[in-house]
């Protein structure tokens, strides 16, 4: 069991300090919010901390589930960040999806304080966390990663280090490249199977186990076909996903299409007032253009 902190107690971190709590480590919270963190003390126990430097002290570990990069080095750097409040040795631990920019920055300040730093964006949304069965997609240090595997293991299904660091965030961006594509010939196929008069779960249900299965359809397709869309991964964390997927495919000369195509689209759902509608809501707009 290890001594570890948390930072971050949105859809995602919340339940996920609350595995780390319940599988016996010893846990701080910490909160931009501080009710939320009162309220996961009252609800979990353990402890929380006012600023991410006072969550961090003493922690052997320290995890982050926060919003975008400038969120990310707003709780790690400065005189109140994880960081300062680190002792040598201990382990930041990042499971926010940020920019490959972002992670090799924070990634050689902890190394020059003789800390360690490890990206781990983890996919699965928010049943994902609730029920502990994430991916976690890691990068970085074998010896950061090997301290940190075990822990994960509270939340995590499916925890594995692709390369050094930056490697995770990579991974994620491939996560998310893929499933635009999915998402976007999942909301395609359900609207032809509507407009041309089909029982859309029954059709479904008979291709699922075919070659066009996936998770989208097997988790989606029965909100997406009923015309509901509040809840899960928002459009506008998705956008700010394929930001940096776009960005990044155009620094390293990978040609992202389709990416670039259903990023547009996302940009029309919030267009239509759905900026935190789930993903799915992809379907949506192919609605309003009939």
């Amino acid at each position: 069991m290890a001594k570890v902190a948390f930072l971050g107690l949105g859809v995602m971190g919340y339940p996920m300090a609350g595995h780390l709590q319940k599988a016996g480590h010893t846990v701080c919270v910490y909160n931009r919010t501080a009710t939320k963190a009162e309220a996961w003390v009252a609800e979990h126990g353990g402890a929380m901390g006012h600023t991410p430097a006072e969550a961090a002290a003493g922690a052997e570990i320290v995890f982050a589930c926060v919003g975008n990069d400038d969120d990310l080095r707003a709780v790690v750097l400065g005189e109140q960040g994880a960081l300062a409040g680190m002792a040598e040795g201990a382990l930041f631990v990042d499971h926010t999806t940020v920019s490959a920019k972002v992670t090799a920055e924070l990634y050689a300040a902890a190394k020059a304080q003789g800390k360690g730093f490890v990206d781990a964006p983890v996919s699965g949304g928010q049943a994902g966390a609730e029920n502990g069965v994430l991916s976690i997609m890691c990068g970085g240090d074998l010896a950061d990663y090997t301290q940190a595997e075990p822990v994960m293991a509270a939340y995590g299904r499916t925890v594995k280090r692709l390369g050094e660091s930056g490697a995770g965030q990579l991974t994620k961006m491939v996560n998310q490249i893929c499933i635009a594509g999915l998402v976007q010939g999942l909301a395609e196929g359900l609207n032809f199977a509507q407009a041309a008069g089909l029982d859309g779960k029954a059709v479904v249900e008979v291709i699922q186990g075919g070659a066009a299965g996936s998770w989208q359809m097997a988790n989606r397709h029965a909100t997406m076909l009923d015309d509901f869309f509040d809840y899960g991964f928002a459009v506008d964390w998705m956008r700010k996903d394929l930001g940096i997927c776009l960005q990044t495919g155009n620094e390293i000369g990978a040609a992202l299409p389709v990416t670039a195509l259903v990023d547009q689209f996302y940009k029309d759902v919030q267009r239509m007032g759905g900026g935190r509608w789930d993903t799915s809501s992809l379907i949506k707009r192919l609605r309003e253009a009939d």
